[in-house]
């Protein structure tokens, strides 16, 4: 399983983007901070409003020179059901279907097949800085995802409820 302050693994998932499918590598977002986030399954009633709210924001993340990847261990012919249903994404929708990668993250349900709510922060370097598990009935907090990724951002040691604007501790 791998953890915060450790090299994430490359990997390559199908899914879809626009309406297409489309292949997306880890590793074409080197030299960015990705926010990869996980949701058990499309056709829920948390998930959309998840999806929908990581959509609607990902102008916040792109202007903190971030990248948000979206998965789960639906196909790509779901999450392309779900696009025609709810309408379009403003990231890629990722098919685990494998469960290989949210095995390696940790955050697959043996036996279920899927996905916790995991968010996972990764800077530029590839290393994890951030990671969040949620139970299935609790939806995450995309305000607390930038506050700590404009966190992990300022280099410096950062005090509880510590928001942008508010002093810091110094330099780690």
């Amino acid at each position: 399983m791998i953890q915060v302050g450790q090299q994430v693994p490359d990997f390559t998932l199908e899914g879809i983007l626009d309406s297409e499918f489309v292949e997306v590598s880890l590793s074409d977002y080197k030299g960015k901070w990705v926010v990869l986030f996980f949701w058990p399954l499309d056709f829920t009633f948390i998930c959309p409003t998840e999806i929908l709210e990581f959509s609607r924001r990902v102008t916040e993340f792109e202007d903190l020179n971030a990248v948000i990847l979206g998965a789960s261990t639906d196909s790509k012919y779901a999450h392309r059901a779900w696009t025609e249903k709810i309408g379009k994404i403003n990231f890629p929708m990722l098919s685990d279907i494998a469960k290989e990668v949210s095995s390696d993250y940790g955050i697959l349900i043996e036996g279920r097949g899927i996905a916790l709510r995991g968010t996972f922060i990764i800077d530029p370097q590839g290393r994890i800085q951030y990671q969040a598990v949620h139970s299935l009935n609790v939806g995450r907090s995309v305000d607390e995802v930038l506050r700590v990724l404009k966190a992990l951002q300022t280099g410096e040691l950062c005090p509880v409820e510590w928001k942008p604007g508010a002093a810091t501790l110094g330099v780690a």
